[in-house]
């Protein structure tokens, strides 16, 4: 199985492609095409590395999709906006990405689907440095604020935080600060005052003691605390016209995520580092560190894989209240056509 980190000019390439789609409604053949359902799936995650997104990597390293039958193909992105964008272009069967995106492309014209929900929380925090003079959401005016990419789910989130505590996005600036080493250093060297990151950064910056934690999206008490509800985020999602298609296919996908976090469930985080690549751990400060994000964030996977249908009408009422592509348009979404819950829930079943 090939491990792909795409170059910025790849990423651009991809994101004109997408572009030039969009603009003409147009729909791109998926990777894999033919009336049978294919063995071979080709998958983009917005960060094998992060563990928002451990189960891709996790549900690989346990032979869960060979004992579906699978040859699955995982891609990295360091954004999940440029997954998406791979995606809309036609270059990958799927994305392991943030919920919202599905959202944020019906109102394009695209029909994107989750077809496996792994947590109904962010997995997010909202992390200050500590001399930045930052004791709650309301003195973000003013401050350089970190996301992934302009367009990721970290950049809808915090204009949401922003805009809650009164600050419009000409009241403070917006840094692409990425994640892990980058984040770190933007944070350190002043180039950030704030921004939103995932483990293994965030634990990476509590050990090192950089910085500390405003807003804590990890857990369920802290996600309704900060956005009024659940935000279901992680997911495996893919075009429609793919999952009506190949349904053989995008069960046997469910099956095995499913298995996962049944897996991530019942063990430790030390246990789970120990089945990751050896690169995960030496680039998060080593395994006791890298165990640790685990389980700082492991709670946030649900057991079944089933879509919280309250929750995803949250993150279209957070989304309708800043992001251009959304707002005004929320009546006319049909969530029904962003998410499935057919797949889980035959695997809950059986």
């Amino acid at each position: 199985m090939s491990r792909t980190i795409r170059s910025t000019a790849a990423a651009a390439a991809v994101a004109a492609v997408a572009v030039s789609v969009l603009a003409g409604c147009q729909t791109l053949p998926s990777a894999s095409s033919g009336g049978e359902d294919p063995t071979n799936v080709s998958i983009m995650v917005g960060g094998l590395d992060k563990v928002i997104y451990l189960p891709a990597e996790l549900t690989d390293r346990l032979g869960y999709f060979k004992e579906q039958g699978l040859t699955v193909d995982l891609q990295s992105q360091p954004s999940g906006a440029n997954a998406e964008t791979a995606l809309v272009a036609g270059q990958v069967d799927g994305v392991v990405g943030f919920y919202d995106h599905t959202i944020d492309l019906q109102t394009k014209g695209k029909c994107i689907r989750s077809v496996v929900q792994f947590a109904n929380v962010p997995g997010e925090v909202e992390i200050v440095g500590n001399n930045a003079g930052i004791g709650s959401t309301a003195d973000l005016t003013g401050k350089k604020l970190g996301i992934t990419s302009p367009g990721s789910s970290t950049d809808f989130l915090t204009q949401y935080l922003a805009g809650k505590a009164g600050a419009t996005t000409d009241a403070y600036t917006t840094v692409t600060a990425g994640a892990g080493a980058t984040f770190i250093a933007a944070l350190e060297n002043g180039g950030i005052d704030a921004g939103m990151t995932t483990d293994p950064t965030a634990q990476q910056i509590k050990e090192k003691g950089t910085g500390k934690i405003l807003l804590d999206m990890r857990t369920e008490d802290g996600t309704r605390a900060a956005l009024g509800g659940l935000y279901p985020a992680s997911s495996m999602y893919m075009d429609c016209s793919y999952v009506d298609a190949h349904p053989g296919t995008v069960q046997k996908l469910a099956n095995a995520f499913v298995k996962t976090l049944g897996y991530i469930n019942s063990h430790s985080g030390a246990e789970i580092a120990a089945q990751m690549p050896a690169d995960y751990a030496a680039g998060s400060g080593g395994v006791p560190s890298y165990a640790a994000a685990i389980d700082a964030s492991k709670g946030m996977f649900n057991s079944t894989g089933v879509m919280d249908a309250e929750g995803a009408k949250n993150v279209l009422q957070v989304l309708s209240q800043f992001n251009p592509n959304v707002k005004g348009k929320a009546d006319s979404v049909d969530l029904t056509k962003t998410y499935t819950t057919d797949f889980t829930t035959k695997v809950a079943r059986s």
